[in-house]
């Protein structure tokens, strides 16, 4: 009713006037609102979120992250790119997967006391050549590291630090090294079979980290002899014999291998990293997984979405679903954007992105277990990363658990 009291007292004004006076009236916009409300159910003394390392091994890893004629090595007499057997000269030629191995660590030593990791690497070679164990999904045999027993900080740490030994330790050339092909949703449906992820009382995630398309299903409906339904994975185009069903595509079980994850209450972060799986089918392939996947890549103008894709500045999520790594720093920020988003290191902080900010700071209200709360020294401030919550109120959320959780919900008015 109050937003027709102004023009009812204008109309009244008009006809005392009329005989009298005439006016011309300027048109004015209407003042645009819109409120969001974001609600946090805080529990500082949360159970860790488990989150399953699930790592491509594939041969391409082992190809440079920019080629170049730098990268180009002697091979069998003759001066050939390098990757696969030709192996490269890391110092000159950097690889994906020594652009891995560098910034692992980072991440691991970050998230190590707050998160339960564990790792698997596809496929599962076994040191055999053939086709069949070049396509092998993950088994028990590639869980190099399972989900800690510890809960303590420091165990975690040391827990995430043998995690990244296994890793260092697949060397880039020469036995041991990545090989073979892209068996993602055979890989994907072993760890979903795993019981530690499968905890209700904690989050669970797989972080899909891949450099190629995903291929190697043996049950693949399509095949290469027919070129119009399978999308060929293999140089020039040699879906035939062993890699008859193998080489084809296999974005479809794919990603229902992330779906039924989903359905079992774990998350699947996907993120492609190099050439492959930014042209041709590989955007499709990994956005179809990534938004069956379930994680939202959250942005602003301070956390951009990274190279060739945009924020939106109505949702403050990215509008691709899959996080895309072209080069070693571009991985390294993916990792770093995934740790913020799955880290509970702050609980006095909620944050607000973007459009969840008020246009005004005293357009903000904030409800503590239903009652509101009023900005003070001893309850919450607003700063740039969002609302910061002190004194009493902070020590009342600090002392939170899973039994007792403090439930807070921030209400942001923006005039548009």
């Amino acid at each position: 009713m109050r937003s027709k009291l102004p023009l009812l007292s204008a109309l009244s004004v008009g006809a005392f006037v009329l005989a009298c006076q005439t006016y011309d009236f300027e048109p004015v916009e209407p003042l645009a609102i819109a409120q969001t409300t974001k609600e946090e159910v805080i529990n500082a003394r949360r159970s860790k979120p488990n989150i399953m390392l699930l790592v491509d091994t594939s041969g391409s890893m082992t190809y440079p992250v920019n080629p170049s004629p730098a990268c180009d090595v002697e091979f069998q007499g003759n001066m050939v790119p390098c990757g696969g057997e030709a192996t490269c000269n890391v110092d000159v030629c950097p690889t994906r997967w020594t652009a891995l191995q560098s910034v692992v660590p980072q991440f691991l030593e970050n998230s190590g006391r707050f998160v339960r990791f564990a790792l698997t690497t596809y496929p599962e070679t076994r040191g055999g050549q053939s086709i069949p164990d070049l396509c092998r999904a993950a088994t028990a045999g590639a869980l190099l590291k399972t989900l800690p027993e510890q809960e303590d900080d420091d165990s975690l740490l040391v827990h995430a630090n043998e995690i990244n030994t296994l890793l260092q330790g697949i060397p880039n050339g020469g036995a041991g090294r990545p090989l073979g092909g892209t068996p993602t949703s055979g890989s994907l449906n072993f760890v979903g079979g795993l019981e530690g992820l499968q905890d209700t009382n904690r989050q669970n995630f797989v972080i899909l980290l891949t450099d190629g398309l995903p291929n190697c299903n043996e049950g693949n409906p399509n095949s290469g002899a027919n070129t119009e339904l399978c999308k060929c994975t293999i140089e020039n185009n040699q879906c035939q014999s062993g890699y008859l069903h193998r080489g084809c595509l296999d974005s479809d079980a794919s990603v229902t291998a992330v779906r039924e994850l989903r359905e079992k209450g774990i998350k699947t972060i996907v993120i492609g990293f190099g050439a492959e799986t930014a042209v041709g089918d590989g955007p499709a392939a990994l956005e179809a997984m990534a938004r069956a996947g379930g994680f939202e890549r959250t942005c602003n103008a301070e956390r951009p979405c990274g190279e060739g894709d945009t924020c939106n500045p109505t949702t403050g999520l990215c509008n691709r679903s899959f996080f895309q790594a072209g080069n070693q720093a571009e991985l390294a920020r993916a990792l770093e954007d995934i740790s913020r988003a799955v880290v509970l290191i702050e609980p006095c902080l909620i944050p607000l992105e973007g459009p969840q900010r008020p246009t005004d700071p005293k357009l903000l209200v904030v409800y503590v277990e239903g009652e509101r709360t009023p900005s003070s020294d001893s309850t919450w401030t607003l700063e740039d990363r969002g609302v910061l919550f002190t004194g009493q109120t902070c020590e009342r959320i600090l002392n939170s658990t899973p039994e007792a959780p403090v439930k807070i919900e921030v209400r942001a008015i923006r005039q548009r």
